[in-house]
């Protein structure tokens, strides 16, 4: 179970953007030489640390690090943000992986309009129910007020079924498996954060029609599966797979899965994918109905399954430190970047070439790398700068270096340093790469392992959720007892509520009454 509300994070929608600041070195006094050549001006003193500490203001520290390290800038309309590259480049990469993945399931991607009638909308009324207080409405065209408003996509069942209505008539027309990458609007909340819950955001949302239960049920897995992959073998943030209750299920469906994430300074639950089984009930609604092979009549079993940007949020809240963003490697937009550092006398042209030559040599061998060559930063500068921005492995080049052939490297996740021979340089720096992906997840796992606690009581399961712990709990399933829990524990930090029934169960104690094990938390 989790927590409800972002508030207790304390996370500012702030529009002054926490920018980073720059203080020139005085230049030196010219002497009352007129013609004096100029020195280069080093710019040393910034601004470049962090206020806030992860451990001591987790709101305040994450609000610095995704401006600070450029992931996104704020806009004037409340809980809105602008990806910058240095995001956008790993959604960029989230979806290079995920598109050709569904492709191979025969799933084809398409686009339907931003815009919903009402009178579709409201037509489940479950569903409907679960959004309504997100839906934004168009009211006006211009200063002319409309006839009837129309809303802005929470989500698309209501826009897409009635097509599917249309296109599907008999069994040659099933599966129907379609995708689409778009944004959606959910506008009703307080306290906004980036990443993890704004009023616009990006995700992908499939839609499918399946002629038989068993088909749909297959592909809910098939989905969850490739979610887990881009938590864990991409983000490399653990998650667990399981099952929704029947309060936390999608509107409208017959069942839900998803992969659930943990933040251990929070002690917060967080989810991060969800594939759904939407049973016949949109079916029933829409009239999507076909003729089988028989003759007979039937109705389509639907799923609909979707990710979101808030996997960015959720791998910076995981794996960033007081020093700024640590990116994984497989979705770092620069994987390696080489910083020159001449001394005084040294051979800064032989340093420069070596620089440009490391570059050249990597990207020819797949990495991402680029040389900082700017003049008017020192070395300690750049450090930083790009220790902000969460590059996983920097690597550095001196006279020393030069002299003998060879570059130190310095890794971002545990700050190690180490001498790489030229002539093994895309060998090591591809095992170092690699070894930085699999730290990650192993240290964010040991993290998150360490916060489970199995409760037996209620008084052990009060003491546990009072620090901030990951709960696994005996659980019912039954939606009342769970909204008696919701009640009892409501306090400053919101209330308990279920994450999910684990699949991978653990043995139960002999004399309890109950199915499963179920995940409590707070919940963000």
């Amino acid at each position: 179970m989790e927590n409800s509300g972002l508030d207790s994070l304390s996370i500012k929608d702030r529009t002054d953007g926490g920018k980073l600041k720059e203080t020139k070195q005085k230049k030196p006094s010219q002497g009352g030489t007129k013609n004096a050549p100029k020195k280069k001006e080093v710019k040393k003193e910034t601004g470049l640390g962090l206020t806030y500490k992860k451990d001591e203001n987790f709101g305040e520290w994450y609000s610095e690090v995704v401006v600070n390290g450029e992931m996104i800038e704020y806009y004037d309309v409340s809980g809105c943000y602008i990806l910058r590259p240095w995001a956008f480049s790993i959604w960029d990469i989230l979806k290079d992986f995920f598109d050709p993945e569904i492709k191979k399931m025969g799933i084809k991607n398409c686009y339907f309009p931003l815009f919903v009638s009402s009178n579709v909308l409201e037509k489940e009324k479950d569903h409907i129910e679960g959004f309504a207080p997100e839906v934004a409405w168009v009211t006006k065209s211009g200063q002319s007020e409309l006839d009837v408003p129309i809303a802005i996509r929470p989500t698309s069942e209501t826009v897409m079924y009635p097509y599917y209505s249309k296109w599907i008539r008999g069994h040659r027309d099933l599966p129907l498996k379609l995708n689409q990458w778009c944004n959606v609007v959910r506008w009703e909340f307080s306290n906004p954060t980036p990443f993890i819950r704004s009023r616009e955001f990006l995700w992908q949302e499939g839609h499918t029609a399946f002629a038989t239960k068993a088909e749909a049920d297959e592909e809910v897995l098939q989905i969850l599966e490739l979610y887990r992959t881009i938590y864990e073998e991409y983000l490399a943030v653990p998650v667990i797979k399981g099952r929704k209750s029947e309060l936390e299920k999608f509107a409208g469906g017959l069942y839900t899965t998803t992969v659930e994430a943990f933040v251990p300074n929070t002690g917060r639950g967080i989810q991060g994918a969800t594939s759904h089984c939407l049973g016949q009930n949109f079916a029933k609604m829409f009239e999507i109905n076909f003729e089988n092979e028989k003759g007979e009549k039937g109705m389509v079993w639907q799923n609909s399954w979707a990710y979101t940007t808030r996997s960015i949020g959720v791998m910076i809240m995981v794996h960033g430190d007081d020093k700024g963003l640590v990116l994984p490697p497989k979705v770092a937009s620069l994987q390696v970047i080489v910083i020159p550092v001449p001394y005084k006398d040294a051979d800064t042209q032989g340093i420069l070439d070596a620089c440009s030559e490391t570059v050249t040599a990597l990207r020819a061998a797949g990495l991402r790398a680029e040389a900082d060559l700017r003049e008017n930063y020192s070395p300690g500068w750049k450090y930083s700068h790009w220790e902000m921005k969460g590059v996983p492995l920097r690597i550095e080049i001196g006279p020393r270096d030069l002299a003998n052939n060879q570059v130190r490297a310095v890794r971002r996740d545990m700050s190690a340093k180490m001498d790489v021979p030229r002539h093994k340089l895309v060998e090591d720096v591809g095992t170092i790469l690699d070894d930085i992906q699999q730290s990650m997840y192993q240290t964010a796992k040991q993290k998150r392992d360490a916060c489970i606690v199995v409760v037996r009581t209620w008084e052990e399961f009060i003491d546990a959720l009072a620090a901030k712990k990951m709960i696994l709990a005996p659980w019912c399933d039954e939606m009342e007892v769970e909204k008696d829990v919701k009640a009892r524990t409501k306090g400053e930090m919101g209330a308990a509520k279920s994450l999910c029934t684990p699949f991978d169960q653990m043995p139960l104690p002999e004399g309890f009454a109950v199915y499963c094990m179920a995940l409590v938390s707070s919940r963000m």
